[in-house]
């Protein structure tokens, strides 16, 4: 990873007809998303609606609101606002309802590594406080041995020489949400992405990932 940008915002955001909020959803009204972590989370904070996939990009699965007369849909806020659409942005979800996922609204630049012509060039893009975010959520990841099949959710931020990480591992139907925050040096965003995962493990979300993972076999 030669760059990392600095980072368009990272929550998840509600797109839905009559301009409600997700609180003002009617119980019983249908919710599309094409994540089964904002899937989870939705599930676990209105269990009175109905949540189910919508797949395309993100003007198609918009345009479900119609042709499929959902109630609302989620979306990751990047997305949104790198396409113009903002203001088709009903409300944006705070990270206590519905954490991100890893890396959400960054981007990073592949390079060949130790390229000396084209590593220079792109470090210029490199945005430091965004990378130790980011490698911070992608470590919490990895030792979860996680992919976009499974409802983890990570999301890092810095408070100057501090980092700060919350966790987030689910049963896919939100009944069992495991969640944690963890923080210390920025320095050591790394292992305390590392360390969150062991914690989270430790409370049962090894039990959550075995049994998603026996599932998909």
């Amino acid at each position: 990873i030669g760059a990392v940008p600095e980072r368009e915002t990272p929550a998840d955001v509600l797109i839905a007809r009559g301009g409600l909020t997700l609180r003002e959803i009617p119980a019983g009204g249908v919710i599309g998303t094409s994540s089964l972590r904002r899937a989870a989370q939705l599930r676990h904070l209105r269990p009175d609606l109905e949540v189910v996939p919508v797949r395309g990009n993100v003007e198609t699965r918009m345009g479900k609101l119609d042709t499929d007369r959902l109630a609302a849909v989620v979306l990751a806020a990047a997305g949104v606002k790198r396409l113009g659409l903002e203001h088709r942005i009903t409300e944006y979800l705070d990270d206590e309802r519905m954490l991100p996922a890893v890396g959400q609204g960054a981007l990073c630049i592949e390079i060949r590594e130790g390229d000396p012509r084209v590593g220079p060039m792109v470090a210029a893009l490199d945005h430091p406080a965004t990378r130790t975010v980011v490698s911070g959520e992608r470590a919490f990841l990895k030792r979860l041995q996680g992919g976009c099949q499974v409802p983890i959710a990570g999301h890092g931020r810095l408070d100057g020489a501090r980092f700060e990480l919350t966790g987030l591992v689910a049963d896919v139907d939100g009944s069992t949400v495991i969640k944690h925050r963890l923080s210390g040096p920025a320095s050591s965003a790394e292992r305390i992405g590392i360390e969150l995962a062991e914690i989270l493990l430790g409370r049962g979300a090894d039990e959550i990932l075995k049994n998603l993972s026996s599932a998909a076999l």
